[in-house]
């Protein structure tokens, strides 16, 4: 290709405004397009000799300012020979006639083009064919210019902002403004007229009032001279009566062609039959109305002053409201239960910045007709429309469709922050109608109370309770019983440790000692801590009677009733919860509790949808962790506390959880935080107000390496994925990301886990992971203190009893989702026991992060490690608050393992940068890898090569 010495080029305009050069050699053969940039630009130092000139596959691609430099001179290299066609000698010729345009200043700005919605441009004094190309060339390397933020780029902005005109097109430019005028207006040509044609509405003393129409001339270089022109002045003839000065009689007709222009567009002139005098000075209200809403921004766009009242920029930028005043006892202290749903009554009312109406008051208004009113001293605007609406707002909001407390909780938490300045163009004239609810004084009382919980009055502690309650515990049980006798659902979500247990049976003991437990209470829970459940109850509460419902030998169908008859309380699983949904649901209950809420955090399984159907008279949620990935998870809870009060889970998703979660919107955060505030009650441990005098906790991170082979596994893993990626469905792709995600994690602890061994002898050898963990549990085991174990997978549990007991650090207890409640309650009752000899009681709890990460109380362990990472600090959080807790004497050391160089280090330097969900009301879980590009994936995935 090197060798051609001719070239035949062509030229060609592509529609998004760049310019296609192509080039065949001397027999038609096509020219690469690298070879081309380089032959043609080789002179050109800005492209760095055509390296950057952008190349396509047909050619070359030239932005329209450089088709014009290069056009206007093409740089041909003298030791080959060019030849062209028609198209690239057109391109020629009119590149030299903008040049010329430009250098002599015979260019200005198209009005058709900006009438037709897109700024363009024209040279002057060029009729020919080429015009059509070169003002399109033109208006093309222009708008590419003042696009740019360079010198030129500035100078149009500092433009625009002088002459505003400049940046009204298309529909926005007045069909009554002449070229001329509109090139005035935009600065290009001068405007030697003395004075402007200015109109001033003034408004009637009264509704039934006509107004009245002045004409001024007001002078350009002083702005407060005004000069008022009488009604008979306004003709040709009016020139020699005038009260102006006598230099402006000369331009007497551009005040005549403003006059028409006036004419053309106040539609009772346009109809007006008084040829010989067409202005009406007097307006009716309607015409009034008319001028103010309509006509005065016409005008100015023709380039006629209107001066309006100083009121009506206010009375325009009214939002009209519906205001709702309560009227029934809600919140009253007389009032013992209410219920979210309690239907309330309201004295309805429209306001109109500081006008009232009340329904009847503006019904009879609007039978007036008139569509500006003077009320009370101000003026509104009446409209049909208005009266439409006010009617439809009101339909909703009565009878089937009538506000309840649920409403009217979420319209006082959520009303948006008023706008007190709009731009002209953010001004919505649609009248969307809002309502307003205001409270009355028992329910502002109630809504500071459930905003500001220390106002809630505190219950003393009850007589039957075992023990001392903390001063916040007292508070929380207080709030709980607080929200029961207004029927509204509460969500207890202390930290782990600081006693949701003690708080909730405390609850139980006031609704005995008050003789509000007619029927049984019940607590579904996870089957981990049944057991845990029992043994606090027996401690703090035994006079409560309280009934297991659980087990093969459980009561079922028509026993069931008569064997919860006498109880207090009942205890289930969630799992029986819906198994056993036919009789739990046959009782409405005193209270439902749910305890480990997050439980019914996937709104559409059985389990959780079962939950939400059972009856009680009041409902409680007790969890750490309201939101352990997903925003979602909240509704679910909530929709069980107070059914309804969020909307539909689809609503809620639409907006809220999308927006937050995929662009972090705080306002949306900060809506939701204080729609859910009233209802959740949570306390860290870190809160000085809670004095807990904890010992310390201290967080850090084991990284170690790969084995070679358990390195040669994990690139073979990855290798695989991205092979079988390249031909799967969006849902196959996201399925297949996750199993390897497992995969690899179970790999990062032990190779036997992916290649479904069970190895004997030298374990550790396979995993430094292993490795180093025994020389941990060496250390911790050297200081007579004991560790929990946390990890995701059985087999690896299995194979830590296994290696620790061989090691003499036996007896290992291992507790996952299979381990018996019996069992369970035995273990962790040996590992509580200080009383027993550490060959009894075990030293070392391997916990399975689902099944031992809440619930439980296990003070004696000074040590938690995390040997496999869950990827939500939450979660975590909550597995080692199994140690540090109330009743922790020692300071808690927490460990992390983490693989070096995989994606467990990876996605751990993602977690430190990102604050957790229930922080901010905003994350994600694993699902989040499923949706990177594949390259992310790479990156993500990819085994780093320092490690």
């Amino acid at each position: 290709m090197s060798t051609i010495m001719t070239l035949v080029l062509t030229g060609e305009l592509l529609a998004d405004g760049r310019f296609l050069i192509a080039a065949t050699g001397q027999h038609g053969e096509r020219i690469d397009p690298e070879l081309l940039a380089a032959t043609l630009f080789a002179w050109d130092e800005s492209s760095f000799y055509g390296t950057f000139v952008e190349t396509s596959e047909r050619g070359l691609l030239l932005s329209p300012s450089e088709a014009l430099s290069f056009f206007t001179n093409p740089p041909w290299l003298t030791h080959r020979t060019y030849n062209w066609d028609h198209s690239f000698a057109a391109f020629c010729d009119t590149a030299s006639l903008i040049q010329d345009a430009l250098s002599s200043g015979a260019i200005a700005p198209d009005f058709s083009k900006w009438k037709e919605g897109q700024p363009g441009f024209k040279m002057l004094g060029v009729t020919d064919e080429a015009s059509i190309l070169g003002n399109q060339w033109l208006s093309l390397a222009l708008e590419e210019t003042i696009a740019d933020s360079g010198l030129v780029g500035r100078a149009w902005d500092q433009l625009v902002t002088q002459f505003p005109a400049l940046s009204v097109l298309g529909a926005e430019l007045s069909p009554h403004l002449k070229e001329s005028e509109w090139l005035q207006s935009i600065g290009w040509l001068p405007d030697l007229t003395p004075f402007r044609t200015c109109l001033q509405i003034v408004e009637a003393e009264s509704s039934s009032d006509e107004w009245t129409l002045h004409v001024y001339l007001q002078d350009r270089s002083q702005p407060d001279r005004l000069f008022l022109l009488e009604p008979d002045q306004l003709r040709p003839e009016g020139v020699t009566s005038a009260e102006i000065p006598d230099a402006w009689r000369e331009h007497w007709s551009r005040f005549l062609a403003d006059i028409q222009k006036c004419s053309e567009i106040l539609p009772w002139l346009q109809s007006s039959k008084k040829r010989d005098y067409p202005f009406v000075t007097y307006l009716t209200n309607e015409q009034a109305w008319t001028f103010l809403t309509s006509s005065s921004l016409q005008l100015v766009q023709a380039g006629i002053h209107v001066f309006l009242p100083a009121w009506w920029e206010q009375v325009r930028r009214v939002k009209p409201k519906l205001k709702a005043k309560v009227t029934s006892s809600v919140g009253s202290s007389r009032q013992s239960f209410l219920g979210i749903s309690q239907v309330m009554d309201f004295e309805w009312k429209l306001a109109l910045g500081p006008v009232e109406l009340s329904e009847e008051e503006f019904e009879q208004l609007i039978k007036q007709k008139q569509r500006l009113l003077k009320i009370r001293g101000h003026w509104v605007q009446l409209t049909p429309d208005l009266f439409l609406q006010m009617q439809e707002a009101l339909k909703k909001t009565k009878g089937k469709n009538a506000l309840t407390l649920r409403d009217v909780m979420k319209m006082h938490l959520t009303t948006p922050i008023e706008v007190e300045e709009q731009d002209d163009d953010e001004v919505d004239n649609s009248y969307s109608l809002s309502v307003e609810v205001e409270l009355n004084q028992h329910l502002r009382e109630l809504m500071r109370q459930l905003q500001e919980t220390k106002h809630i009055p505190l219950l003393p502690q009850p007589d039957s309770f075992h023990g001392t309650l903390r001063n916040y515990q007292l508070e929380g049980s207080s709030w709980l019983l607080f929200l029961r006798r207004f029927g509204l659902g509460a969500c207890l979500a202390d930290d782990m440790g600081l006693g949701k247990t003690v708080q909730f049976i405390t609850y139980l003991l006031e609704l005995k000692q008050n003789g509000l437990s007619e029927t049984p209470s019940l607590l579904i829970c996870p089957t981990s801590v049944i057991g845990n459940w029992q043994k606090e109850l027996e401690r703090f509460a035994p006079s409560l009677k309280v009934f297991i419902h659980y087990g093969n030998g459980r009561k079922k169908k028509d026993d069931f009733l008569p064997a919860i008859q006498s109880a207090d309380l009942v205890i289930t699983s969630y799992a029986l919860s819906h198994l056993d949904e036919a009789e739990i649901s046959s009782v409405t209950w005193n209270t439902i509790c749910l305890d480990e809420a997050q439980n019914i955090k996937n709104a559409y399984t059985k389990q959780a949808s079962a939950v939400r159907d059972m009856r009680a008279w009041h409902r409680i949620a007790l969890t750490g962790t309201p939101i352990e990935n997903r925003l979602s998870e909240l509704w679910s809870i909530f929709d069980f506390l107070n059914p309804g009060y969020l909307g539909s889970l689809g609503d809620f998703s639409h907006r809220y959880v999308q927006p937050i979660e995929r662009d972090q919107d705080q306002a949306l955060i900060i809506q939701v935080q204080r729609l859910i505030q009233p209802f959740l009650l949570r306390r860290v441990k870190t809160d000085p107000n809670i004095q807990l005098d904890l010992p310390e906790k201290s967080e850090g991170k084991e990284y170690v390496p790969l084995t070679a082979e358990q390195g040669a596994l994990y690139e073979t893993a990855i290798q695989d994925m991205f092979d079988r990626m390249a031909n799967t469905s969006p849902m196959e792709r996201r399925g297949l990301i996750l199993r390897t995600l497992t995969r690899l994690k179970q790999l990062c602890d032990h190779p036997a886990l992916i290649l479904n061994e069970i190895t004997t002898t030298n374990e550790a050898a396979r995993s430094h992971k292993l490795e180093r963990l025994l020389e941990l549990v060496g250390d911790i085991r050297q200081k007579g203190e004991r560790c929990l174990i946390f990890t995701q997978y059985i087999e690896m549990g299995n194979m830590l009893q296994r290696v620790l007991t061989r090691e003499g650090h036996g007896p290992v207890l291992f507790l996952n989702g299979s381990t018996k409640k019996e069992k369970r309650d035995e273990m962790i009752a040996r590992f509580q026991n200080p009383e027993l000899p550490d060959d009894e009681r075990g030293t070392i709890f391997i916990l399975s992060l689902r099944a031992g990460g809440t619930g439980l109380n296990l003070t004696e362990a000074n040590h938690v490690i995390h040997l496999d990472r869950w990827w939500n600090p939450a979660v975590e959080n909550q597995a080692t608050d199994r140690a540090h807790r109330i009743g922790q004497q020692r300071n808690v050391h927490v460990y992390k393992f983490i693989s070096l160089g995989t994606i467990e280090e990876r996605i751990d330097e993602m977690m430190e940068r990102k604050l957790t969900l229930s922080q901010q009301i905003v994350g994600t879980g694993e699902s989040w890898i499923t949706e990177l590009s594949t390259a992310e994936l790479r990156e993500l995935f990819t085994l780093r090569d320092d490690w």
